[in-house]
C-alpha cells in the first residue's frame, strides 16, 4: 500500500534526520535507563511495603497499565500539537516518579509507591513512540533502519539502568533504593534536555483529521498479525522480566546477580537493533518476527532447566533478543499499514493493543509466582507463543499464497 500520494512533501533533510536519530538515540537510552529502575526494584520493594506478599509485582503491573492507559491521550497529544509535546510531557512523568517513588519509599508507603509507578508508565508509553518518530521525514525504504537504530539506543540503557541502581541503592540508610528513584528523576530531566532539540513535520491539517476510519485500518489482515505478534513478544518479555527479580532473590540469588541478569537482558533487548533493520530489509519482518517468537520460546525452555544464576541469565538474554526481533519487526509491519496522516492515530492503538495485553501478563506473572513457582510462570508462556506462532504462519502462507497467484501466468 502507498503510504503517500506524494511522499516528498513529509521528507526532512538529511541533516535533520541525522540530528533527530541521533537524540532520539540518546534519549532512548536515557529513558530506557529509567525503566530499568523500575523493573530491577519495583517487586522487591513492593515485597517489602506490599500488605501481601502476592501484592509484590502490583507496581510493576501498575507501571504497565500506565503506559496502555496513556498510549491514546499522548497519541492525541501528539496529533494535535506534535510528536514534542508529547515527549516532553512523557518525561515530566519520568521525573514525577522519581520524586513519588523516593518519597514513598522513605515513608513506606505501598499506596503511594503504585501511584508513583502509574507516572512511571505515561512515561514509558511517551518512549514506545520514539522508534516510529525516528521514522517520520524518513523515505519508506530506509525506515526499518531508521526505526531500530534508535531503537538500538538501548544498550546503552542496559548498562546505565543496572549500574545506577548498584551505585545508588545503599546511598540513603536505611532507606534501599530511595537514592536510585532521585537519580532516575535527574535522568528524565537530562532526557527533555535532549528532546527538545527533535525536529519533526508539523501536525497537518490531514493528520488532525486523522484519515481513513479505524476500524478499517484494523480490519487489515497484515495489521491483525502486526498487534498479534508485537503484543505477544511485549507481554511474554514483560510477563517473565516481571518475575526474574524476585524469583532470583526467593531463590537466594543475590542482588548484584539479579542486577546483572537484568543488564545482559536489557543489552540483549537492544543490542540486535544495530542489524535488525537490515535484517527487516533483506528476510522480511515477518521471518524476523519468526526468528524473534522462536528464541523467546528457547529462553522459557533454558529457563526450565534449573534456578542457578546462569540458568536466570540465559534465560533473560534471549528472552532479550526474541523481543527484539518480534518486536521491532511487528513495529515494522505496522510502518506499512498505514498513510503518514494516519501515523499517530494508528501507531497509538497499535501500542494501546499491545501494552493493554502486557498489563495482562504483568498481573498474572507477579500471581503466578507467588501461588507457585518460577516453573509454573515459565510453562504458561508457551500458550500466548502458540498463538503468535499460528497467526504468523497463516499470514505468511497467505502472503506467500497470493504471492505466488500474482506470479503465475
Amino acid at each position: 500500500m502507498s503510504n503517500s500520494a506524494n511522499p516528498a512533501a513529509f521528507t526532512l533533510s538529511a541533516e535533520d534526520q541525522r540530528g533527530n536519530i541521533a537524540r532520539l538515540t540518546l534519549a532512548q537510552a536515557l529513558a530506557g535507563a529509567n525503566a530499568v529502575v523500575v523493573y530491577a526494584t519495583a517487586a522487591i520493594i513492593g515485597h517489602t511495603l506490599a500488605p501481601y506478599k502476592s501484592l509484590a509485582t502490583l507496581p510493576i503491573s501498575i507501571f504497565v497499565v500506565g503506559m496502555a492507559a496513556c498510549i491514546l491521550p499522548m497519541g492525541a497529544l501528539a496529533r494535535r500539537q506534535g510528536r514534542r509535546a508529547a515527549f516532553l510531557a512523557g518525561t515530566a512523568c519520568g521525573v514525577a516518579v522519581g520524586l513519588l517513588a523516593m518519597w514513598a519509599v522513605l515513608i513506606g508507603s505501598f499506596t503511594l509507591f503504585c501511584a508513583a509507578m502509574f507516572f512511571g508508565g505515561a512515561y514509558a508509553a511517551v518512549v514506545q513512540s520514539f522508534r516510529f518518530a525516528a521514522a517520520d521525514g524518513v523515505d519508506a525504504a530506509l525506515r526499518p533502519r531508521a526505526l531500530s537504530f534508535v531503537m538500538a539506543g538501548g544498550v546503552a540503557a542496559g548498562v546505565v539502568g543496572p549500574q545506577l541502581v548498584s551505585l545508588t541503592m545503599d546511598l540513603w540508610p536505611p532507606h534501599l533504593f530511595a537514592a536510585s528513584f532521585l537519580a532516575q528523576a535527574a535522568v528524565a530531566a537530562l532526557s527533555a534536555i535532549v528532546l527538545w532539540g527533535v525536529r519533526l513535520p508539523a501536525p497537518s491539517a490531514a493528520e488532525k483529521a486523522g484519515g481513513r476510519p479505524l476500524a478499517e485500518i484494523a480490519r487489515q489482515p497484515r495489521f491483525i498479525t502486526a498487534v498479534i505478534c508485537g503484543a505477544v513478544s511485549y507481554m511474554l518479555m514483560n510477563f517473565l522480566m516481571t518475575a526474574a527479580p524476585l524469583a532470583m532473590a526467593l531463590c537466594g540469588l543475590p542482588q548484584q546477580s539479579s542486577n546483572l541478569g537484568l543488564q545482559w537482558h536489557v543489552i540483549a533487548m537492544y543490542a540486535p537493533s544495530f542489524f535488525t533493520g537490515r535484517l527487516i530489509s533483506r528476510f522480511g519482518a515477518g521471518r524476523v518476527v519468526a526468528a524473534g517468537l522462536c528464541l523467546i520460546g528457547l529462553s522459557a525452555a533454558v529457563g526450565l532447566t534449573g534456578i542457578a544464576v546462569l540458568n536466570f541469565w540465559a534465560t533473560l538474554i534471549l528472552l532479550g533478543i526474541g523481543w527484539n526481533f518480534g518486536f521491532i519487526g511487528a513495529s515494522a509491519i505496522v510502518l506499512e499499514c498505514h498513510r503518514p496522516e494516519e501515523k499517530t492515530r494508528v501507531q497509538s492503538f497499535n501500542d494501546f493493543i499491545v501494552f493493554g495485553t502486557m498489563a495482562v501478563g504483568s498481573f498474572t506473572s507477579g500471581s503466578l509466582l507467588a501461588a507457585f513457582d518460577w516453573a509454573t510462570v515459565l510453562w504458561v508462556s508457551f500458550v500466548p507463543l502458540a498463538g503468535a506462532v499460528l497467526a504468523l504462519s497463516v499470514a505468511m502462507s497467505r502472503r506467500s499464497s497470493k504471492a505466488a497467484t500474482v506470479a503465475a501466468p
